[in-house]
């Protein structure tokens, strides 16, 4: 029965952890925005998008990411043989590259507090398709487990991430079309 109640929670914490994860870079883009604002508006936005990227970060993502990592350790202990299996080594490395996402985001955040990040809000779009990527391989990886198709799993994860490159392109060409009219009507 504890293998039930680990794997709940295990799945509980990821929804949280990745919706934090996704919401927090797409406010890191709209920080990044703040500064193209005039006074006093980029002050106010600046300080308004600190303290929501600090209290989804401390309050949402990391207890996320705590809940996701303790109930892994707990399904796990109940199945040890488990950690013979070489898709779950596989899956421990792309979930250390997601803890390593998570802890630069909070990186981010002191350093857009400091104002000593210097990205786009385009390359904060981009970023924030990481854990995207993240989940797809983590997910598939623990369903297919020593079964995953890896020709077929690999154009997948290529195509999306080509997909989600001309997608970021092609909505910064629109922002700027856009941008280029409004300053032409103006």
């Amino acid at each position: 029965m504890a293998y039930f109640w680990y794997k709940a929670f295990h799945l509980i914490g990821i929804v949280v952890w990745f919706a934090g994860l996704f919401y927090l870079v797409r406010l890191f883009v709209y920080h990044a925005e703040a500064y193209e604002k005039p006074e006093p508006a980029q002050s106010i936005l600046k300080q308004q998008y600190e303290l929501m990227e600090k209290r989804l970060y401390n309050i949402i993502t990391t207890p996320g990411m705590i809940v996701t990592v303790s109930m892994a350790v707990g399904l796990i202990s109940t199945e040890p043989e488990v950690l013979k299996s070489g898709w779950l080594h596989i899956k421990f490395l792309f979930v250390g590259l997601l803890l390593i996402y998570h802890f630069w985001c909070g990186r981010i955040i002191k350093q857009l507090e400091k104002g000593e990040n210097s990205w786009s809000g385009q390359k904060f779009r981009a970023l924030n398709e990481a854990p995207t990527i993240l989940l797809l391989v983590i997910v598939l990886l623990a369903v297919f487990k020593n079964s995953l198709p890896l020709d077929i799993t690999t154009w997948l994860i290529v195509g999306l991430v080509i997909l989600m490159a001309v997608s970021i392109q092609l909505y910064a060409k629109k922002r700027r079309q856009n941008e280029e009219k409004l300053n032409f009507n103006n």
